[in-house]
């Protein structure tokens, strides 16, 4: 992702700030307290005392609470993005694009965790939150527009709707930020080979018994 350009969809470089306190390491803590309370009720008091730091100082690293909500979106939705731009750059076919986009959109999930917590947790109260929001309605749309072609082809069952096929699909994705633990036993990489498996046995033609 390209960090130069200070643009809704691409943040600003990071600021350099006090020893020990870069925006990187201090978004982790904001994206936590964004989760806990709630964007909306989250102040910037609360954000600064969970930091350990002045308002001031936190104002060093960030212009303002959009930003930073604008930056901790981006880390996810911009990951996504890549990953549905490299399933397209990779094959024309479609279910070839739909293997590599969940499976890497599982890998995603489990490396950005917190930030996806985030996004789906949106209420679309601010511009900030209604883009995200539009960002992500488009990937879905996106994959649906996969759907409709691997029905086309005959790889998908024509009984299930393509919208919701893709709804469902990201849905299951989505469910990783309840219960994945970094320390669990299942490393992400079997994480994303489950839930392609899964995937496929549920809306392949002639798969719909087959859980090899």
């Amino acid at each position: 992702m390209d960090s130069s350009a200070a643009t809704p969809a691409t943040p600003a470089t990071p600021r350099r700030g006090r020893p020990g306190h870069d925006q990187n390491s201090m978004l982790e803590v904001i994206v936590q307290v964004f989760t806990d309370h709630g964007y909306d009720a989250s102040s910037l008091g609360m954000i600064a005392d969970r930091l350990g730091l002045s308002k001031s100082a936190v104002y060093h690293h960030f212009a303002s609470k959009s930003e930073m909500l604008e930056i901790a979106l981006q880390r996810v939705l911009g990951e996504l993005e890549r990953v549905f731009d490299e399933a397209e750059a990779q094959s024309d076919d479609a279910v070839l694009q739909i293997r590599s986009i969940v499976r890497n959109a599982v890998l995603v999930a489990c490396a950005q965790q917190s930030y996806l917590t985030l996004l789906l947790r949106l209420h679309g109260n601010s511009d900030v939150e209604l883009r995200a929001l539009e960002r992500r309605r488009a990937l879905t749309a996106r994959l649906r527009e996969m759907f409709v072609q691997a029905r086309a082809d005959g790889a998908l069952r024509d009984d299930l709707d393509p919208g919701l096929a893709a709804r469902f699909t990201f849905g299951l994705v989505n469910s990783l930020v309840e219960w994945y633990r970094p320390d669990g036993p299942d490393t992400p990489e079997e994480l994303a080979d489950a839930v392609l498996g899964y995937v496929r046995t549920g809306l392949r033609v002639n798969e719909v018994r087959d859980f090899r």
